[in-house]
């Protein structure tokens, strides 16, 4: 049986190295106010978006090239009943060379359709992998912050 898991994947002309690079540079691609190191392995770091959104993760697993996994350790999504919703959950990225280009594999693993957050997360997780981390990895710049529409991508 499939994963069921939010899962979003792209492929770039560009090193493992450096979209592992970008990944681990989550200021780059990812709005909102982030508090700590992004790329240390056992380092916890913070994510707030107003007060919609906080998230504190732990990075469990740094293979450079090839993979980033955070651990959800603790959450508050204002916008749907289960505050906590991604307590527990895992974050991960997967890089493998396919050919002349690197596959980058996004999972956020935990975050299924059953659970409220799922609709308005995707649509936020969605733009933020596949068009700001990307946009970072290829052009060295990410979109993490646009000014219309920012309401309704609130979660992420």
């Amino acid at each position: 049986m499939p994963s069921r898991d939010l899962t979003y994947s792209f492929l770039v002309e560009r090193t493992p190295e450096e979209a592992y690079a970008a990944i681990n540079n989550v200021r780059g691609w990812w709005s909102g106010n982030i508090e700590g190191s992004t790329d240390q392995l056992g380092a916890e770091w913070t994510y707030r978006y107003e007060d919609l959104h906080y998230s504190k993760q732990r990075i469990t697993d740094l293979v450079p090239g090839r993979r980033v996994v955070w651990r959800v350790v603790d959450s508050y999504l204002k916008f749907v009943k289960d505050t906590t919703e991604w307590n527990g959950t895992t974050i991960s990225f997967e890089i493998s060379p396919k050919g002349a280009k690197t596959e980058v594999r996004f999972t956020h693993q935990g975050l299924v359709p059953e659970q409220e957050c799922y609709e308005a997360c995707s649509d936020a997780w969605g733009s933020y992998i596949t068009k700001s981390l990307r946009n970072l990895i290829v052009h060295g710049k990410g979109r993490p912050n646009p000014k219309e529409g920012a309401g309704s991508r609130a979660p992420g």
